[in-house]
């Protein structure tokens, strides 16, 4: 049995599971495949592969092109870039695994502390021999407007009032009750954009919430308010975030989630001023990797001993 595990950035895959108690023939991918080519070259004659996350599209037409797949293993329990309908139609077993829920909410307020105290540029600052050069914004007696309150948004949500923060939330269905129980007040869709000093984007991308935060909410926002997203990219309009940046619109933006990953070398959100950017960190920590590849191992055995376990398709 061969297995290829696919996008291994860190090269460290191989250090959170015991991969040799499968007796298998094993590959790990560090580098990003984009090219369909290149993936049917690289998966050819694996009949298990490991996919990070969403980070490797499995579509219809690449799934007919890997004949000797037959079990896909996605760390998380949900992958919009597998296409599940397919996979069973050619009979690949789709399985998940757990993962932690506080690893982005706490990347989230790094990115919301970083964007708000410019500590990316102070830090660089110190470290080329300077000082002091920016001043701050604050999160006490401040308003957190938080978009999305799940079990991410909600964590997000619970930080804000421990900072003293005055938290609203807005999403569609969302109800005073359920924002109460987290610390937090249902208000409009436009109240939110219109008064919050820090914004963060905590929802579900599908058909209907592709675009969520376009130039007319980007437009509602403080000069002096801060945006991060680390949900999805397809949430929010690129192109008029960036114009609100460019032209001083708004305080700044934490971004974690790109329209394409790897973000382009070239891509122009890399020179847009006040941002700080990570490479899609919010759930890339130590206690997550070990869940992902502990049970990514477990999957696999299941499904070579005939009975598979977490079962996606």
């Amino acid at each position: 049995m061969r297995i290829v595990v696919l996008d291994d950035y860190q090269n460290v895959a191989a250090g959170y599971a015991e991969w040799e108690a499968l007796g298998a023939g094993l590959e790990f991918v560090s580098h990003a495949i984009i090219d369909t080519a290149d993936l049917v070259q690289t998966l050819t004659g694996a009949e298990v592969v490991v996919a990070m996350r969403e980070r490797t599209h499995f579509s219809a037409d690449r799934l007919s092109q890997l004949p000797d797949l037959r079990l896909l293993v996605t760390t998380g329990r949900v992958n919009a870039s597998i296409d599940l309908n397919a996979a069973r139609a050619q009979g690949i077993t789709v399985c998940g695994t757990e993962s932690t829920t506080s690893a982005t909410p706490e990347l989230t307020w790094g990115l919301i502390l970083s964007v708000l105290r410019r500590i990316p540029a102070e830090d660089a600052a110190v470290h080329s021999g300077g000082w002091q050069s920016t001043v701050g914004g604050d999160l006490f007696g401040h308003r957190l407007g938080v978009i999305g309150l799940g079990r991410l948004g909600s964590q997000v949500a619970r930080v804000g009032a421990a900072f003293g923060m005055d938290v609203v939330a807005w999403s569609q269905n969302l109800d005073e009750a359920r924002a109460a129980e987290v610390g937090a007040r249902a208000v409009s869709k436009e109240e939110l954009f219109a008064t919050s000093d820090v914004l963060t984007v905590h929802y579900k991308l599908s058909d209907r919430s592709r675009g969520l935060v376009s130039a007319h909410e980007l437009s509602l926002m403080k000069p002096t308010s801060v945006f991060v997203n680390t949900s999805r990219a397809g949430l929010v309009d690129t192109d008029a975030l960036m114009a609100a940046l460019h032209e001083g619109r708004i305080r700044g933006a934490g971004i974690d989630v790109y329209d394409s990953e790897p973000l382009p070398v070239d891509h122009p959100l890399r020179s847009a001023p006040r941002t700080v950017l990570t490479p899609h960190l919010g759930y890339v920590t130590e206690d997550t990797y070990r869940i992902f590849f502990t049970q990514a191992v477990e999957d696999i055995a299941a499904w070579a001993a005939g009975e598979p376990i977490r079962q996606l398709s």
